[in-house]
This record gives structure tokens, sequence and C-alpha cells, in this order.
């Protein structure tokens, strides 16, 4: 056949086959298995961003339905009486047409996820509601106290239980409480944390011990905190009350739940931040110090407020440790000091009103105290690890722009020379040389 010939013959492609649809590409060959587009939805489609006027409608009318239901149940058709028995079945009935309501439009799922969700926020607000109320209640019953400065600048000194609200004050137990949980704070914070690292670093038999020891001095009885350190150290050491036999007192309920706390918090520190910091080539305690706690610190500062949390609200063994006194003493190694749980016991167990109205106050002030120590110790544990603030972004580009100038600084590297470069060459002479 000549070459004429074979441009002559038109060559006809056969039909491509169209390539298989993604969904039916095989999982070895790299692909990716998408469900069908059809996948057979009986209900529809919930968006979660925001809240359509049948959700609404669903809430709002089993609520509504709940508690006339609940009216007639109490007040017409049985013998059922009583506001919490009433809040009780009002909330039980409207579950019951909550649920209903949904699940005529939507899927058995989406039922039990709607009643779910109604569940857990219930609770985050009875949670709020009785916070609130504490609150509330502690201002209210001792507002005639507080709203009087001399509450917050004086002593019981020269006051007595008949004397008005404007002579008196809790000036010695607010100092007295800040002492003790300084001091108690102070002793625990380093020897949570150390025991927390140890468990989680270290481990071994011992560590397994120690884990069942905290767990078991978290369930301690707080009045036998306070045998014990007034057995082993005011009968034995001081042999007197003080704020520092107090404190250690407080630091026996604080410490196991420090040490529970951030035990947890360190466990859920990534391992491949570990292994990370080893891989550079650095040790085991620097990687604690420089990756594991700076990872962890705004954990390890909410186990320091729930620890605070609980010393700072104990009576019955600063009543046993610290004695009761009507005077300042700042001193907390001689002499009893009074703290504001012990004031508030003394005051409330007082017929009088007016000194009713002081251990209330005294309890408002309280619990704005730990919402204080709550506050600043957010404060400083600051966002949650890889989230910087405004500040640490300018710290970071400042540390960067340093760490580039550094660089730049230094000289550039000598390039090594090779053997053929060597000045070892040997030049022949010349007859003039000779000559």
């Amino acid at each position: 056949m000549t070459l004429t010939e074979l441009e002559d013959i038109t060559i006809v492609a056969a039909p491509a086959e169209p390539a298989p649809a993604a969904a039916e590409a095989p999982a070895a060959a790299g692909g990716t298995d998408l469900p069908p587009e059809d996948r057979g939805e009986t209900g529809p489609r919930r968006d979660l961003r925001r809240t359509s006027a049948e959700d609404r409608f669903n809430l709002w009318g089993s609520l509504l339905s709940a508690a006339a239901l609940a009216l007639l149940l109490f007040g017409w058709f049985t013998p059922l009486t009583g506001q919490v028995g009433w809040a009780i079945v009002a909330y039980l009935i409207f579950i019951g047409l909550y649920a209903l309501l949904v699940a005529l439009r939507s899927t058995r799922e989406d039922v039990a996820d709607r009643v779910m969700t109604v569940l857990f926020v219930s609770a985050g607000v009875l949670l709020l509601a009785a916070l609130v109320f504490v609150v509330l209640f502690a201002l209210a019953r001792g507002w005639a106290a507080v709203q009087h400065l001399n509450f917050f600048t004086q002593t019981m000194k020269f006051a007595g239980p008949l004397d008005p609200l404007s002579d008196g004050g809790i000036l010695h137990a607010l100092v007295g409480t800040l002492i003790q949980i300084g001091i108690a704070l102070a002793i625990t914070i380093p020897l949570g944390i150390a025991t927390a690292v140890f468990l989680n670093e270290v481990g071994g038999r011992f560590a397994r011990f120690v884990r069942t020891i905290a767990d078991a001095m978290t369930a301690l009885p707080s009045i036998v905190a306070g045998l014990f350190v007034y057995s082993a150290i005011i009968v034995f050491v001081t042999h007197q009350r003080s704020g520092f036999a107090a404190s250690l007192a407080i630091s026996v309920m604080m410490l196991p739940i420090i040490i529970r706390a951030s035990d947890v918090v360190l466990r859920l520190v990534a391992q491949n931040l570990r292994e990370a910091s080893y891989a550079l080539g650095t040790t085991r305690w620097r990687t604690v110090w420089h990756v594991v706690l700076p990872t962890a610190r705004s954990g390890l500062v909410t186990a320091v407020i729930l620890g605070t949390a609980r010393g700072i609200g104990e009576t019955s063994p600063v009543l046993l440790t610290s004695g009761i006194t009507a005077e300042m003493n700042v001193d907390p190694f001689n002499g009893p000091m009074i703290s504001l749980p012990l004031q508030v016991f003394d005051f409330v167990k007082s017929p009088e009103p007016n000194m009713i109205a002081r251990g209330f106050g005294a309890a408002a002030v309280l619990i704005l105290l730990v919402l204080a120590l709550f506050f600043v110790a957010r404060l400083i544990g600051g966002k949650a690890p890889g989230q910087l603030s405004d500040r640490g972004r300018r710290r970071a580009a400042a540390a960067s722009r340093r760490d580039a100038a550094r660089i730049a600084a230094q000289p550039a590297p000598v390039e090594p020379t090779s053997p053929t470069d060597s000045p070892t060459d040997t030049v022949s002479p010349t007859p003039e040389d000779h000559s």
C-alpha cells in the first residue's frame, strides 16, 4: 500500500465510553465513595443556624398547653397542691407535648434530638436560675447592712447585737479570708499541679496509689480535716488557734480537688505535642514546662478556681482551727483570725434582726468575692491554646521581627573549598630560573 492510499483512508474513532461516576469509582484507585443523591429522607432538613416558625410554634405551644393542663389538674380535676409539684407536672407535660408536636412532621431521630436539646437547655437554665436566686436572696436579706459604708470599713470591736447597722462591719473577716485563702493557694497550687504532672508524665505503681488517695480525699468530710489540723498543729505545735492553722485545714480540702482536676486537664494534652518536642531534642521536663503546661493553662486555672471555691466557703474546719474574734488580726501565726464563712455563722445564729442582716450581708460579700476571684483567674488563664489575643499577636509579631533581624545580622557561611582548588599545585621551572 502506497503512501497516497494511506492518506485516503479515513480513520473512524470508536465512541468513547462515559467515565464512571465518582460514586462508582473504586476506593482502591484513590477515589472517594460519595453517597447517592437520593437518600430516601422522610423528614425535612434542619437548619442549625436559625429557628423556623414551626419550631417556635412547637416550643411556645407546648409551654402554654403544659401550663394550662397543670392548672386544670391542680385546680379542678385532682386534689393536687403545691407550687413545686405544679412546676414538675407542668414540665413533664411540656416534654410530652413537645415531642408529640415535633413527631408530626419529623423523623424519630429528629424528635430525639429536639427533646435532648430541650432537656440540656432546661438543665442550664435551672442551674443559672438557682445561682441568681442565691445571689439575689442574699443581697435582698442583707441589703440593710450592705448599703452602709461602715459595713466594709469597720470591725465588730465596738459593736454589739443591739447596736444599729450604722455601727460595726466585717473588715476583719474580709481581711482574714484573703489571708487564709492566700496561704492556702500558696500551698496547694504548686503541690497540686506538681502532683498532677507526676501522675501524667512519670506514672508507675506509686502514681496509681497517689491517684487513689486523691480520689478518696475528695470525699473527706471537712470536720475531719479540721480535727486533723487541730490535733496535729494546735495541740502539739502552736498551742493556740491561728489563721495559719485554718489555712492548713483549708489546704487539706483544696488539694485533692486541684490534683484531680489538673490530672484530667493534663490528660487532654495531645501526645503529638510531646512527641514533636522530643523530636527537636529537648528533655522531658523542658517539654513539660514549655509545651504541656502552657497548652493546659486555661484548664489548670479552672482547676484552681474549683479548689478555691471549695476552700473559701469552709466553716467547720475554720471553726476548730482559727477561732472567733471581733478585732482585726493580720498576723496569721498569732491569735485567732476569723473568716467570712465563720462570721456569717456567728451572725445568723443570733436572734437579733440586725445581726441576721449582717450575716446575710457578709454572705453576699463572700459570693461577690468568689465571683471576683473567678474573673481575675480567667484573665490570668487567658484564652484556649491556639487562640491569641491582640496583645499576644503583637508579641508574636515582635518576636518574629527580632528573629528575622538576628538571622540577617549573622555573617554568610563560607563555602568549603574543593581539593582541586588548593594552592599546592607546583609550577614547572623555566630555563631562566635555572640560569
